[in-house]
């Protein structure tokens, strides 16, 4: 008998009821089916290229035994005549969330021991469903791209054909809410090229991964060049050169961990303030070795890193992109614990001009920033547009341009501090012109419209020519005008807010980040208004 709260029911307990336990063990042998992937022979290949499987990958990424897969279950099914499960083809693409450092974030993993990884072989609605669960609750998004882009079997199994594109992808709303980091660890054609870079964050590692948006089988009959996946988009043609991926990587782990590393600087929206992480760095730390470190001959060059490396939380700083637009440093790093971005000009390339790769990187790297809500330090050592024949077919010019309206039109706090030189379109480059922000120099710093020696040569090629020592006159002509190119001449008409001892640059930097995130809120709730949340 049993009995209710309510009173007793002198019914008898049912016996004999048929459970639905049947169903639970099909689930249960379709869940290990899928744990498989493409099947022991097809794993132990992946193994062979050097390539980890999907959920080794996801292992690797996330914290352990965070990770909760969804559509486990989706695929290609096989059945007797009586409708009994013969066997499952699983779906080549592995979602789900987890998280990093605790933080949940979306993730899709391409299983290329499926077809090959294809994004249309089986369901591109699963991998679409990541990207629309990322973007409605909020999450960062990592793509663990290994796949191509549409396969020609598809024709056969549609019987027919479609036009191109992904209604339900919400690529471009996504990169404006969310954290979106694309991994390249196979060769990732078409779509899989597409959903690598359209990303804030890129990485690929060396030898086993390529970019292209079409691979060498489709480019030979196409245009009759004969290349190597390697020649035709590895990291050698991209992370060290086009700028198509931010980052090389020295294997799959290595990439893995670089993703852990930029989403640890960044919010998991534009909703919420990018995190702070104690570094027990003291903020007062004064550094006597930059006092000297900017050489006063003004031809020898220094080491702009290790300027950042001295000014910013210790092993704080991880850098975006620095085997293209070499002359720009980029990075995310940390002041007294709060995430910032990072830019300094590079003198040991192109004596730090603005190359058009630099101004490109530039671009990306203060949009990503400003959408973020993460404030900026700016150290300036800019000659200038980079000059020649081949910048100028480059239209370096339109893109340094560009890389300065870029800056314009930032919300977030900003901080330049000049380290030496500021020159012409790309030394007016260095911060948002129309707010008030902080701006310090060191005494190593002078500026203007164009450099002296390039100005005497210019506006006095008679005097020096007709002279009877030239290089004397030119010499004489340049040393007068180069008193004028004191900061502290600047400074008596408050064309800079400061001179400072290079020394004092962590300690004002870490009194300004405090200040510089009291304003944080305030950008959040500009962006909940401008999206109408």
């Amino acid at each position: 008998m049993t009995a209710s709260r309510h009173g007793s029911t002198d019914q008898p307990e049912p016996r004999d009821v048929p459970s639905w336990q049947p169903e639970l063990d099909e689930v249960r042998r379709r869940r290990q089916i899928a744990e498989q992937l493409g099947g022991p022979a097809n794993v132990e290949r992946q193994h062979n290229y050097g390539r980890l499987t999907a959920r080794e990958r996801i292992d690797v990424l996330l914290d352990k035994n965070s990770f909760r897969e969804i559509g486990a279950l989706t695929g290609a099914a096989t059945y007797d005549d009586a409708g009994g499960l013969e066997n499952v083809v699983p779906a080549n693409i592995i979602i789900g969330e987890g998280t990093i450092s605790g933080t949940k974030i979306a993730v899709s993993a391409d299983d290329f021991t499926v077809r090959g990884g294809s994004s249309e072989a089986t369901s591109p609605e699963k991998w679409q469903f990541a990207e629309r669960l990322a973007l409605e609750q909020r999450w960062p998004l990592v793509r663990l791209v290994d796949a191509a882009g549409g396969s020609i079997r598809i024709l056969e199994k549609n019987q027919s054909t479609k036009i191109p594109g992904y209604p339900h992808w919400p690529a471009a709303e996504m990169l404006g809410v969310i954290p979106v980091v694309g991994v390249a660890l196979g060769p990732c054609a078409g779509l899989g090229a597409v959903r690598v870079v359209t990303s804030h964050f890129s990485v690929m590692p060396k030898k086993t991964s390529q970019v292209f948006a079409a691979g060498p089988r489709v480019v030979a009959p196409g245009i009759g060049e004969e290349m190597t996946n390697e020649e035709l988009g590895g990291s050698q043609v991209h992370a060290r050169g086009s700028g198509v991926v931010d980052n090389e990587a020295e294997d799959e782990e290595d990439a893995l961990r670089q993703v852990r590393r930029f989403l640890s600087y960044l919010p998991s929206s534009v909703f919420a303030v990018p995190p702070r992480h104690e570094t027990g760095d003291p903020p007062d730390r004064a550094e006597a070795r930059l006092l000297s470190l900017v050489p006063r001959d003004r031809r020898r060059v220094y080491k702009a890193r290790e300027i950042l490396e001295l000014v910013f939380d210790k092993e704080s700083l991880f850098e975006i992109g620095r085997h293209q637009g070499g002359s720009t440093i980029t990075m995310l790093g940390r002041l007294n614990g709060y995430s910032v971005g990072v830019m300094a000009n590079d003198p040991y390339v192109s004596g730090g001009a603005m190359t058009a790769a630099a101004a490109e990187k530039i671009t990306r790297f203060v949009d990503m920033c400003d959408t973020f809500h993460v404030p900026i330090v700016n150290f300036v050592d800019q000659p200038g547009v980079h000059v020649g024949s081949k910048a100028e077919q480059k239209g370096t010019i339109r893109k340094a341009i560009r890389a300065r309206l870029s800056l314009s039109q930032v919300s977030i706090p900003w901080c330049a501090v000049f380290v030496r030189r500021a020159f012409g379109v790309a030394g007016a480059a260095y911060g948002p012109l129309h707010d008030t922000y902080v701006r310090y120099a060191w005494p190593s710093a002078y500026w203007g419209s164009i450099p002296v020696e390039g100005g005497v040569e210019a506006a006095y090629r008679r005097d020096i020519d007709s002279s009877e020592d030239p290089a004397a006159r030119r010499d004489e002509l340049v040393d007068h005008f180069r008193q004028f190119e004191s900061p502290l001449r600047t400074a008596e008409r408050f064309g800079i807010e400061d001179v400072i001892d290079p020394r004092q640059t962590r300690p004002l930097l870490c009194e300004w980040i405090e200040e510089a995130y009291e304003k944080v809120p305030e950008l959040l709730g500009i962006t909940a208004r401008t999206m109408r949340v």
